[in-house]
């Protein structure tokens, strides 16, 4: 089921979630217990983050380093099958321009169709962090809307090999990410819009925002799409803040302003719990006004921590299923 048709259902469950590979030599087990933990809840889908390489060195010899490419999250593919065939559940693989050429793309979709994978969410990605700014890979995608045309070309039976002949189509439903408080490499939140509503009009389905602690900022940015005529849903992205240092690590991460009325309750909180409980209210207050005020859902991005958004679903939802 795409999930455009899982928003359209009635009985549809009111969240969904973002989870993190384990590291490469973890077991996959920590993400069936964050899974475990959130199943009774009954999410809508459950996306799979995919992490581009980074670049380590290694002393070979004296005075001699060798670069060495690495992925240091993979398995998203895998992680998707096992969790589809473990708890009945869509997926929504992350399929990123960075660290790919075209055709590594191409084969990355047909594997994902081989496993019954429907959904896909089209991002750039991010930089290698040793970099600075964004470089694609030689032959690779610069752009978000690029990836998206290559998959609408693959839903038309499209390959890179003109040759082939019979080729099959592949049914991919294709999400986009959107941004409240615009993205930071845009020049005014104009020219962001602008280039969102061209990835809807090459074929994006639905809009996931990046985080955002203010709701204001969310009711806006509907409106201004709605304005630009994009009507395809969007679903707000929401992390509930665990920690006092994050106070200053997510803005410079994400790029995202945070209320002054939550700052000064984590401020005035005096232990960790005391700090966790100011965040997961926070965050409890925004997706209880977000369903209010009417969203398709609410997707919390877990960072690999199921307990706080177990804590908030249970304070949303109660102990009992959608």
């Amino acid at each position: 089921m795409t999930i455009t048709e899982i928003l359209e259902r009635p009985d549809h469950s009111r969240f969904s979630i973002e989870l993190l590979p384990p590291l490469k030599g973890e077991h996959i087990d920590s993400i069936y217990h964050t899974m475990d933990a959130l199943m009774p809840f009954n999410p809508a889908f459950v996306d799979v983050t995919y992490h581009r390489e980074e670049y380590v060195y290694r002393e070979v010899g004296p005075g001699l380093l060798q670069k060495r490419t690495v992925r240091k999250r993979p398995g998203t593919v895998g992680i998707c099958a096992a969790l589809m065939n473990r708890y009945h559940i869509e997926t929504v693989p992350h399929i990123i321009c960075g660290g790919f050429n075209v055709e590594e793309t191409e084969n990355a979709l047909i594997d994902l169709d081989f496993v019954g994978v429907r959904n896909v969410l089209a991002l750039r990605g991010d930089a290698i962090r040793s970099e600075g700014r964004f470089k694609s890979e030689p032959d690779g995608h610069g752009y978000a809307i690029d990836l998206v045309d290559q998959i609408v070309d693959l839903n038309k039976g499209i390959y890179l090999d003109s040759d082939l002949k019979n080729s099959v189509s592949t049914n991919f439903c294709i999400g986009v990410a959107g941004y409240p408080e615009k993205h930071f490499e845009a020049p005014n939140p104009g020219s962001d819009l602008r280039w969102l509503k061209k990835k809807v009009d090459h074929g994006a389905t639905y809009i996931v925002t990046q985080m955002f602690f203010d709701n204001q900022r969310f009711f806006d940015f509907v409106d201004r799409c709605r304005a630009a005529d994009i009507h395809v849903p969007i679903i707000p992205g929401l992390k509930p803040l665990t920690t006092a240092k994050q106070l200053q690590v997510l803005p410079q991460i994400f790029h995202v302003d945070l209320p002054e009325e939550l700052v000064k309750a984590v401020d005035q909180a005096k232990t960790r719990d005391q700090v966790k409980e100011a965040g997961m209210k926070w965050c409890t207050q925004q997706a209880e006004e977000l369903l209010e005020g009417g969203v398709p859902t609410v997707h919390f991005y877990t960072m690999g921590k199921a307990q706080p958004t177990v804590e908030i679903a249970r304070r949303i939802y109660g102990t009992v299923q959608v």
